[in-house]
């Protein structure tokens, strides 16, 4: 089986490569900012590298009192995204994409950062949750190395956070964020350098504890006789592979790609590494001053996974994280026709996933949701614009918005705002799966308000698409008053001279007049009208 996203070659003819588009996805990580310009070969479909960019900026260095980013972080990320932009910029890209990750999620103080980068660059950033970065680099491992129909275990060792993962050819089937990483380490537990005996055995300890729950999920979702094989992503993997192929070899290597690491030379190196100070570190060919501040901690972490995973060997893979939001994008614009187009529904399959986990009435939440579509597509143009990104959103909040009855019927909508907003959603940012939560939290009772607690983290804009998505997901939920489907179908004219819209229903059954559906559409409807400045009246169809 070809993997349709393998690289393709960095020469391109001159027609096509002046129609393919060249787009940029930048990772904003705890340890370094990371960029890598790609075009994208419609005709494949593949990606060849243009240009990578990193810059170590350590926004994981938060204020210990408040665990804030700090001014003198927040100042170097955005030197460094300026400077992304202005490389992306002369490199004619189409669009950029940027995910922030463990630093800026957990950081009270990270979505007023993502805010005022897209009011001062004009770049929006989306945080995305540790599972979601971790299935996206899962698609860019899937995307640079062929699995053979063999189960893989993936590491990727960030500056706050692991990410383990276990997939084969077709899916994840275990996503796991720990909060560990080699920033994150380095300030807990190596206070000095030389590594004391007494520190080093205090961060295993640790390490392994945190890793344990990770390692047990992925050890029962292997199947009996299955035998996996490992491969690790990230700065501290690619420089550990660095360091001992220079020890080998007698030079650095152009590429560490597909390189390997045994777990023996890896204890060995440790031993060594942890030895020195800073400054013999980094004098050692192939390891930056900022890296070898934190390279022990970061090999700690692979040590201790290996180990507990019985892994003596892994590969190395340079795709990760901002390859995977590149073959994300790639899925959701239909690009990817071959065995990964399956990881373009996602959403779909993770929102269903998470209705069947809450005992979601499904055949009432997938006709409300069929109706507020419909109510979407009828009114795009006339009293919104929003797009098809958006509509997936009021999709998900369709089908989850009753998910509250699983913990009570009182205030249920409440409920599902929690479930949804701390669930396992894949496929979205953190902002989506804030707007899919709200909207589903006011489908009844109160409308939004700006002094909700649960609305602050959104922007104005996002706050509009609540308000608007939640009034059109109330009148759909009072067309299925009855959870009977009495009525198949709507029909929506609105006049915005008058600023009057008319709502035909049809029932499914001719003779029912559909009595409660009309009283539950006029006790809804307000919040609509009020929404929209329109007036809104019914008849039978």
């Amino acid at each position: 089986m070809v993997n349709v996203v393998l690289e393709a070659s960095a020469t391109i003819d001159g027609d096509r490569a002046s129609n393919d588009p060249i787009i940029a996805a930048i990772d904003i990580g705890t340890n370094s900012i990371h960029m890598v310009i790609v075009r994208i070969v419609t005709s494949l479909p593949a990606f060849s590298t243009i240009a990578r960019e990193k810059e170590t900026v350590r926004l994981g260095d938060r204020d210990p009192l408040t665990g804030n980013l700090t001014p003198e972080a927040i100042e170097r990320a955005f030197g460094a995204l300026k400077r992304c932009q202005e490389v992306a910029k002369s490199l004619n890209v189409r669009q950029i994409f940027a995910v922030a990750t463990s630093a800026v999620r957990e950081a009270p103080n990270g979505h007023e950062f993502v805010r005022s980068i897209e009011a001062e660059l004009g770049l929006a950033v989306n945080i995305i949750s540790g599972q979601e970065e971790a299935r996206r680099i899962y698609l860019g491992v899937l995307s640079g190395v062929e699995f053979n129909n063999t189960p893989h275990i993936i590491i990727d060792i960030g500056g706050g956070s692991t990410e383990l993962i276990l997939g084969d050819t077709h899916e994840p089937r275990t996503l796991s964020s720990t909060k560990i990483g080699a920033v994150r380490l380095t300030g807990e537990f190596i206070p000095n350098n030389p590594v004391s005996d007494r520190a080093l055995l205090y961060l295993q300890a640790f390490v392994r504890g945190q890793l344990e729950r990770a390692i047990d999920e992925i050890k029962a979702n292997l199947q009996p006789g299955e035998m996996p094989k490992m491969i690790g992503t990230s700065g501290t993997i690619e420089t550990l592979a660095t360091i001992l192929s220079l020890e080998k070899n007698g030079h650095v290597p152009d590429r560490v790609h597909g390189s390997g690491i045994h777990l023996a030379e890896l204890r060995n190196l440790i031993n060594r590494l942890r030895r020195m100070t800073v400054a013999e570190r980094t004098a050692i060919e192939g390891i930056s001053e900022r890296r070898a501040e934190i390279i022990v901690a970061g090999a700690v972490v692979l040590q201790e996974a290996m180990t507990l995973l019985g892994m003596q060997h892994l590969s190395v893979c340079e795709r990760s994280l901002r390859e995977g939001v590149i073959v994300d994008w790639m899925l959701t614009q239909g690009l990817i026709e071959d065995r990964l187009k399956y990881q373009g529904s996602i959403r779909e399959r993770s929102t269903l996933k998470i209705a069947g986990k809450y005992g979601v009435d499904l055949p009432h939440s997938e006709r409300v949701a069929e109706l507020a579509l419909s109510l979407f597509d009828q009114t795009y143009g006339q009293i919104h614009t929003w797009d098809k990104s958006i509509r997936q959103l009021l999709w998900s909040a369709a089908i989850l918005h009753n998910s509250g009855h699983f913990v009570s019927h009182d205030a249920h909508h409440k409920h599902s705002y929690y479930l949804i907003r701390y669930g396992e959603l894949l496929g979205f940012s953190e902002s989506e799966i804030d707007i899919i939560a709200n909207v589903a939290r006011y489908h009844r009772k109160s409308p939004p308000k700006k002094k909700h607690q649960n609305l602050q983290n959104l922007s104005k804009e996002q706050r509009s698409i609540v308000s608007q998505l939640s009034a059109i997901l109330r009148v759909a939920v009072a067309l299925d008053r009855r959870r009977i489907g009495a009525i198949k179908d709507v029909r929506l004219n609105c006049d915005l001279t008058s600023r009057e819209c008319h709502l035909t229903f049809f029932p499914t059954d001719p003779t029912d007049a559909c009595v409660l559906e009309c009283w539950s559409l006029d006790y809804k409807k307000p919040i609509f009208e009020t929404e929209f400045n329109l007036k809104l009246s019914t008849t039978k169809g």
